[in-house]
């Protein structure tokens, strides 16, 4: 089965955070040739979690981790995204769909906000 990741941003109307989102997605993808990585936004950007979750499908990709990049589980990570999973699962049966972690309590993003402080 076709593995692909997922990675869900909020989403913003300011164009520049979407193409800085992008420009991570990017670095990401050429440290991790061998991966499918697709990027989809909550909110205002130009593709959905239903949109990338549809393209990823029709390209035989039945086996899809989302990987949400937040802070924290906030509204969207309760109940949004998991109600738009059940709902693509119920629309192609078979489908495996996974909800990985946010970004949160990673302690690598200490050492970032020690750097950011001492500027």
């Amino acid at each position: 089965m076709k593995k692909a990741v997922l990675v869900v941003a909020h989403g913003s109307r300011a164009k520049e955070t979407e193409r800085t989102f992008e420009s991570v997605l990017d670095r990401v993808a050429q440290r991790l040739p061998d991966r499918t990585i697709e990027h989809a936004y909550m909110e205002f950007g130009k593709n959905s979690i239903e949109e990338a979750v549809e393209s990823l499908v029709a390209r035989s990709y039945l086996d899809i981790t989302i990987i949400p990049y937040f802070l924290f589980r906030g509204i969207h990570l309760q109940e949004d995204i998991p109600e738009l999973m059940e709902a693509s699962r119920a629309k192609h049966p078979g489908l495996k769909l996974h909800l990985g972690e946010t970004l949160g309590d990673d302690p690598r993003l200490s050492d970032i906000l020690v750097d950011r402080i001492q500027g």
